[in-house]
């Protein structure tokens, strides 16, 4: 979550910068890829490993209830939201970046907005 949530920010300081045409584009560069690669890719695929495997356990959820589709619904958006920034990193990196630091800013929020709603659904279970 550290990683997903860091990303639009660093992202919006490399445009803020001047973007491909800075001084400090390339070390930009290196930490977006670093962070996207070594550390939010590879726990993306391990939450989703465990999560399909703890779905494969017998009566572990009951699926005949609406939140496990709503949180379904949000890993599933936030799935969306990782390779969102993972095509944002390689337009930065080729200097073809046409995302304003204010949408940056704005896409900040989006996966501190779906990790709340998964949590409420799955410590509350309202539906």
């Amino acid at each position: 979550m550290a990683a997903i949530l860091y990303l639009p920010r660093l992202y919006m300081y490399h445009v803020r910068s001047g973007g491909a045409k800075s001084v400090s584009h390339d070390l930009f560069s290196v930490m977006e890829r670093r962070l996207l690669q070594i550390i939010a890719t590879p726990a993306m695929l391990a939450a989703w490993l465990f999560g399909l495997t703890m779905m494969m356990i017998p009566g572990l959820v009951d699926w005949s209830s609406i939140w496990p589709w709503g949180k379904a619904a949000g890993i599933v958006g936030m799935t969306w939201f990782h390779l969102w920034l993972a095509a944002r990193r390689r337009e930065l990196a080729d200097g073809s970046c046409a995302v304003s630091a204010g949408r940056l800013r704005l896409m900040n929020e989006v996966p501190a907005v779906l990790a709340v709603m998964i949590v409420i659904l799955v410590v509350v279970k309202p539906f």
